[in-house]
């Protein structure tokens, strides 16, 4: 399972955003960019104009980035766009929501998506009753996904059923005494949260 393994704050920094790698740890003055709101390296202060490409480059990196995908399978997905009907851009970012570890952790059950698939990878999830233990499965119209009974005993999910702030997004709904969240709908272009470009996306692998 190939996954980034630097300092997720160079991140944040070089997108110049805060992208919420790291969770609570982001809404508090430690965050990286709250304190060095410039790009990591030796000329990272330098102001630098980009070119088109260097401006769907940098939509692209971000975007990557807020997932948590690698090149190949980032490719992968908008070749998936591409060949579904309708807008690539939108199918794009629906497949991206509809990974197994961003649908864990919209249902409010990670602080972030680095933390959804560290969870997922552990085997702590089922989808209609199966252990799933694959971050990038992508999860279906109904499809149920669910805690594992092991672990709805650990401190982190018994913290998780006090703590629940209760908003999710309009594609699914959660039971949180059950520790369950169900897939009522396809998440649409307005169910996605984060500020992303796509139409600079297709544009890049368009050439």
């Amino acid at each position: 399972m190939a996954r980034y393994t630097g300092a997720v704050c160079r991140l944040c920094r070089r997108e110049g955003m805060k992208l919420y790698l790291k969770g609570e740890r982001c809404y508090t003055d430690k965050c990286a960019i709250t304190k060095r709101n410039f790009a990591p390296g030796q000329h990272g202060q330098g102001r630098k104009k980009l070119s088109n490409y260097g401006v769907q480059l940098r939509e692209k990196q971000k975007a990557k980035r807020f997932y948590g995908v690698l090149e190949s399978q980032f490719r992968k997905y908008f070749d998936m766009a591409e060949k579904q009907a309708g807008i690539t851009g939108e199918n794009l970012l629906r497949i991206l929501e509809t990974r197994l570890d961003n649908t864990v952790y919209r249902l409010g059950f990670a602080s972030s998506r680095a933390q959804a698939r560290q969870l997922v990878a552990h085997g702590h999830f089922m989808v209609n009753g199966h252990k799933v233990d694959i971050p990038s499965y992508l999860v279906k119209l109904g499809d149920v996904v669910t805690v594992r009974e092991k672990s709805q005993n650990s401190p982190q999910f018994k913290e998780l059923k006090e703590s629940f702030k209760g908003t999710v997004p309009q594609w699914v709904t959660v039971d949180i005494e059950k520790l369950e969240g169900k897939i009522v709908s396809m998440p649409s272009r307005d169910d996605v949260d984060i500020p992303i470009a796509e139409n600079l996306i297709i544009e890049l692998y368009s050439k």
